[in-house]
């Protein structure tokens, strides 16, 4: 490599290692974790000190210890951001965060029309200003964005399928939401990514094989395989409601399934089933007893197929986790399934969202750290 491409590779290497350190980091540390030299690591956070990437804190002196104090560095990761959105059949939320991931903006509202795909990605646009505005930052400084949605979504963000209306068919999402907001955008379904989201930050960081199960009034699929999305021709992996031979019908009208309904009010129902369950209700037991089964229908299919080491339950069916955990496990155990582990979700309703971060960040990372160093 020529001399200005040594230094972007780099600059690349150190700023990834300001990234993932936990804390401010002294000229000896990134020494020693990037094998550069001083004079080296010096000249490039000058110039990362200029751009703004990176802040030289104030010196501290080591307690006990005599002579200058070091210098040390942080990454100002507030310097560049990225919005994450995520479209139900209800409303729009959106995020910023910043580069480390850490959200840093919030925004919702109801969606005006979710059959109109114009008007909805409209929403979605003004939620990401909006959100950007409650994270004090400029549009300057968003670098992309990823969208969370339903439907069969596919590796260049265009909806191919969606249940119930075929509205939506062929929107190229990454194309009108940068329209909208002249960022890069990308796009996957809301249960891949928030399978993306769990392991990155939630339950699954200790599996490679991961499947994200929302499982009720809605049904989908997040499919990690060796920590990578299982997405399939056109998006359509874990796509379970168009399946028809999967019972994913038949309990949608169930009080109890609406645990993981967009709606608010249906949702409050439901917890308000579970709760008679908790306390011996025996018609709320018989509808627990109900949705167990029919998750652990899905659910057996589901390990004898992908064989997953883990299924996570997300998309509301965490607030009932309790309930539903102990006697899923068990239907499965009595079903002879092997041995996945069965847990909730730990991010709720924002795993989708940490997702489209993640997604977001993924995406851009060369553009936004500079190239790999050979061999990386």
């Amino acid at each position: 490599m020529n001399q200005s491409a040594v230094r972007r590779v780099n600059t690349s290497v150190i700023l990834r290692a300001l990234a993932v350190s936990a804390g401010p980091t002294t000229l000896t540390a990134l020494a020693e974790r990037t094998a550069l030299s001083r004079r080296t690591i010096e000249l490039i956070l000058e110039s990362l000190v200029a751009a703004g990437w990176v802040a030289e804190l104030d010196r501290v002196p080591a307690q006990g210890c005599a002579g200058r104090p070091a210098r040390r560095y942080e990454l100002r990761a507030e310097h560049a951001l990225l919005a994450a959105a995520r479209i139900t059949t209800r409303d729009v939320s959106a995020v910023v965060a910043d580069v480390r991931g850490r959200i840093v903006g919030r925004a919702r509202r109801p969606l005006r029309s979710y059959l109109d795909p114009q008007a909805s990605l409209d929403d979605v646009a003004d939620l990401v200003r909006e959100a950007l505005e409650n994270a004090g930052g400029s549009a300057a400084r968003l670098r992309a964005g990823a969208l969370a949605s339903g439907g069969a979504i596919d590796d260049e963000g265009v909806l191919r399928r969606l249940v119930h209306t075929t509205r939506w068919e062929g929107v190229d999402l990454p194309a009108e939401l940068a329209r909208r907001v002249p960022v890069p955008w990308f796009a996957d379904n809301d249960s891949n990514l928030g399978a993306l989201a769990e392991r990155w930050r939630g339950v699954a960081g200790d599996h490679d094989n991961v499947v994200w199960a929302v499982l009720g009034n809605r049904a989908g699929l997040g499919i990690l395989i060796r920590g990578a999305v299982h997405r399939g021709l056109d998006g359509a992996a874990g796509e379970i409601v168009e399946a028809v031979s999967m019972p994913t019908h038949s309990v949608e009208d169930r009080p109890v399934a609406w645990l993981t309904s967009p709606d608010p009010d249906r949702r409050g129902i439901a917890l308000e089933r579970f709760a008679a369950a908790r306390a011996g209700e025996a018609d709320a037991l018989a509808e627990v007893d109900e949705l167990v089964a029919n998750i652990a229908s899905i659910l057996t299919t589901l390990s004898w197929t992908v064989a997953p080491s883990l299924i996570v339950l997300g998309g509301g069916l965490e607030d009932a986790a309790d309930v539903l955990l102990p006697r899923v496990r068990e239907a499965l155990r009595t079903a002879r399934t092997p041995a996945v582990e069965l847990r909730a979700t730990a991010l709720g309703a924002d795993a989708p969202l940490v997702g489209a971060v993640r997604l977001a960040l993924d995406r851009m990372d060369t553009e936004l750290f500079g190239p790999l160093a050979p061999g990386h």
